[in-house]
C-alpha cells in the first residue's frame, strides 16, 4: 500500500487552520482525510522549522566559531614561522 503524498501547500493549509484559526488537529484532520497522527508531525516539523532549539542554534554557532578560530589560529602560526626565518636569515646577514 502506498503512503499518499501531500503537496507543501496542502501541508500548510493544514497547518495554518490549526495555528491560526483555531481548529482542532481531530477537526481537522477529519475533514482533509488524514490521520491524527500525520497531521501532529506536520506540526511537529513546522514549530521545529519555525522555532529551532537554541541550544542546537548555540552548537552550531559555537561550531562555526571553532572552524574560524582553528583558520585564524593556522594563518598566524605561518604568519610566525615565515617571520622566523626572516628574522633568522636577516640576523645571519648582518653577522
Amino acid at each position: 500500500m502506498l503512503k499518499p503524498h501531500y503537496t507543501p501547500e496542502f501541508r500548510a493549509e493544514a497547518i495554518k487552520q490549526v495555528t491560526e484559526r483555531g481548529y482542532s488537529v481531530l477537526e481537522v484532520s477529519e475533514r482533509i482525510g488524514v490521520t491524527r497522527s500525520t497531521l501532529y508531525n506536520w506540526l511537529k516539523q513546522h514549530r521545529q522549522a519555525t522555532n529551532p532549539d537554541p541550544v542546537i542554534s548555540a552548537q552550531a554557532d559555537l561550531a562555526t566559531e571553532n572552524a574560524q578560530l582553528k583558520a585564524a589560529l593556522k594563518r598566524a602560526e605561518e604568519e610566525r614561522d615565515i617571520l622566523k626565518k626572516a628574522a633568522a636569515y636577516f640576523a645571519k646577514q648582518f653577522s
